[in-house]
């Protein structure tokens, strides 16, 4: 059934607290930075759901050496054969990073158990040893943050839609995805049962409504500034110097080099 929707946040309002927003995220990652703080930000929820619009935004003006983003392909036959966190760990952050992991983990607890690419036991273990990897974390340190994009049956449609009408977006689109469709019950039942064992007092779950991506993108951000103890970290002061006089320098004459052809005088 589809949820109750709130007006649509106005694109003039939503982009201007979207810069404040993002402004703020460059603050926090100065004092991740600064502080050697380690940072992982978890984002899962079903296809469509709007998470990697959100991770774009959130990224948008970061450093990419500071702050990157961990979307990892299907498992190797290799590591199909480890530890089944053991994969995840190489991604973790060093001191004065963070780590926006595009689904993480929980891929056992979703389309690996509703789809069959893992075995019940698998899958239990998952949920017995979740809890035990995440604690294990944060006693070493790391803020973890957990989000968890929720959208209705009717917009997940709505947006496979515009995708398959959409040749920029058409890419985003899988049968992974579409089977999803089929099995919407079958992943509502995951999601809960994964809740149930890893909603922890100390890194919970944060649910974001999602079927207005405006919405949803400036409330996680929101709510992840909310949840870092961070502060503005003082810049270094630089000053520009002035140029050097020339030595004698003389520029390669610009016919004895090949130049991009001038597309954007056409028109």
């Amino acid at each position: 059934m589809a949820k109750d929707k709130a007006a649509r946040v106005p694109r003039t309002a939503y982009e201007s607290e979207l810069l404040r927003l993002q402004t703020e995220l460059v603050k926090l990652q100065e004092w991740v930075r600064a502080e050697g703080a380690r940072l992982v930000v978890v984002f899962e929820g079903r296809d469509a759901a709007g998470k990697g619009g959100t991770i774009k935004r959130v990224a948008e003006h970061l450093n990419p050496r500071i702050a990157r983003i961990a979307a990892l392909p299907k498992p190797t036959e290799r590591e199909r054969t480890q530890w089944y966190f053991q994969r995840y760990v190489a991604h973790l952050p060093a001191a004065g990073e963070i780590v926006l992991f595009d689904r993480s983990w929980y891929n056992r607890a979703g389309v690996e158990h509703v789809m069959g690419f893992c075995t019940r036991e698998e899958y239990q273990l998952f949920l017995r040893q979740c809890p035990i990897f995440e604690r294990m974390l944060m006693e070493g340190g790391v803020l973890l943050r957990k989000y968890w994009f929720s959208v209705s049956d009717t917009e997940q449609q709505d947006r496979f839609r515009k995708r398959l009408e959409d040749p920029l977006r058409r890419w985003k689109l899988s049968p992974m995805d579409l089977e999803s469709l089929s099995r919407w019950e079958a992943y509502s039942r995951a999601k809960d049962e994964m809740m149930v064992h890893t909603d922890l007092p100390e890194a919970p779950w944060h649910i974001v409504e999602s079927d207005d991506k405006r919405r949803a993108r400036l409330n996680m951000i929101a709510h992840l500034l909310d949840s870092v103890p961070y502060r503005e970290v003082p810049p270094p002061v630089l000053k520009l110097p002035e140029r050097p006089e020339s030595t004698g320098y003389v520029r390669t004459p610009r016919e004895l080099q090949n130049y991009v052809p001038d597309h954007a005088a056409s028109l």
